[in-house]
């Protein structure tokens, strides 16, 4: 197996100044897990569809589960020339497990897997912040009942205004947040989308089943053209729009 999946085209290993440069692993080892996880669902559908033999999906699968293991308790070597977690989850599986390990990109591209992971974290750093922000509600209308005989001066144009009542200005709050809210909700129907099977841009002729994965994954729904579902990054923007709103809105 090659260092690195690009370095036949060149005679001299890369400097360590540009593999500093370019590596991105300080911050996607944060995927580890959607990576593993994404892995151990394809592997599984190869058996399932006879691609691979279940024997050697058990061998994959262990050597995953061992990996996360590794990482979570901090006794995995992180290394710059290795660019990013999945180059080195595939070269940690390698030397745990033999040749076996290079059957797990059998019908797979590191394209699509890498379009799998990014959804998988979006995924659930949305629904972290979607039951965040209903936590955050609850408190407001709670403290909004504490409140309902308050007396404050409304502000506008920086100058004092009307008089409003305490819990109706905390109410403000709850439905900017309610706003963000739905913005999250509705992003996550962009995200929740499973790429995988998609391959570097055309599909596979390997005769997968895509449902079957994204039933292991909890998608709802699989990519409907594979040029878009590797090169898509739409969703990422939109998350993070939903996210400036939301906290331009803690700033108010």
């Amino acid at each position: 197996m090659s260092d690195k999946t690009w370095d036949g085209r060149f005679s001299d290993k890369t400097d360590p100044s540009v593999e500093a440069f370019t590596s991105s692993i300080d911050i996607d080892k944060r995927l580890y897990s959607c990576d593993i996880e994404g892995s151990i669902a394809h592997c599984r559908m190869l058996a399932e569809k006879s691609i691979i033999t279940k024997e050697d999906a058990l061998v994959l699968i262990k050597g995953l589960n061992a990996i996360k293991e590794e990482i979570e308790k901090g006794k995995f070597k992180f290394d710059d020339s290795m660019e990013d977690i999945h180059m080195h989850i595939e070269t940690a599986l390698v030397h745990k497990v033999g040749k076996v390990a290079l059957k797990l990109h059998t019908a797979r591209s590191r394209n699509d897997q890498v379009a799998l992971d990014v959804r998988m974290y979006l995924r659930q750093e949305t629904l972290n912040i979607i039951k965040l922000i209903t936590e955050l509600g609850t408190i407001i209308v709670e403290l909004a009942k504490i409140n309902l005989d308050v007396i404050l001066p409304g502000y506008t144009h920086l100058q004092r205004a009307q008089p409003v009542l305490l819990s109706h200005h905390l109410m403000a709050y709850y439905e900017m947040f309610l706003r963000d809210m739905e913005r999250f909700d509705d992003c996550l129907k962009r995200i929740n989308v499973m790429p995988l099977g998609s391959a570097a841009l055309a599909g596979t002729t390997y005769p997968i089943d895509r449902e079957y994965t994204a039933g292991l994954l909890n998608f709802p729904k699989v990519s409907a053209n594979s040029i878009d579902a590797v090169s898509a990054r739409d969703f990422i923007i939109e998350f993070l729009s939903s996210a400036s709103i939301c906290m331009m809105h803690f700033a108010a």
